[in-house]
């Protein structure tokens, strides 16, 4: 249902001097641009519970500790034709309440407008989850929906 949603909604990323970043309620998807040609045994992305560590050709390209937790083991990455590697991480709270500010703690935060329609897709997400069968794709929210926003009536 998810991945349904996310098709016609679309994700907001967040622009980071490497790429970008953007958020569900169960992931987080990262985008690093690579020089063309790059090959997969030049990258080490190491990814841990709380930290993530990202190496192109033996220089450090982003590492810290994540805004967030997630399921190490579940998380994943590709590179896409030698110049775009894709690392999805699997969060390991699963609610619209779970809206990551940054990607790493005191680092690549969405600027407020950004992290304003992060929260906005997440809480249409949950929605969807909650009433399946209704379609919030193009669904437009206004109000309080900070923390995952108001509970639909049952």
């Amino acid at each position: 249902m998810a991945d349904h949603f996310d098709e016609k909604s679309g994700i907001v990323p967040s622009k980071t001097p490497w790429g970008s970043w953007a958020q569900t309620i169960d992931e987080v998807f990262i985008e690093v641009n690579v020089p063309k040609g790059t090959k997969g045994r030049e990258i080490i992305c190491e990814i841990k519970p709380k930290s993530i560590n990202f190496i192109l050709k033996g220089k450090e390209v982003f590492k810290g500790d994540f805004a967030g937790t997630v399921l190490a083991d579940e998380c994943t990455w590709v590179l896409e034709d030698n110049e775009l590697v894709r690392i999805i991480l699997v969060k390991s709270g699963r609610d619209a309440a779970n809206c990551w500010h940054s990607l790493l703690s005191n680092e690549y935060s969405a600027d407020p407008w950004t992290f304003n329609e992060m929260e906005k897709k997440l809480t249409l997400e949950r929605f969807q989850k909650e009433n399946p069968g209704f379609d919030f794709s193009k669904a437009n929210i206004s109000g309080n929906y900070s923390g995952g926003g108001p509970k639909l009536p049952t």
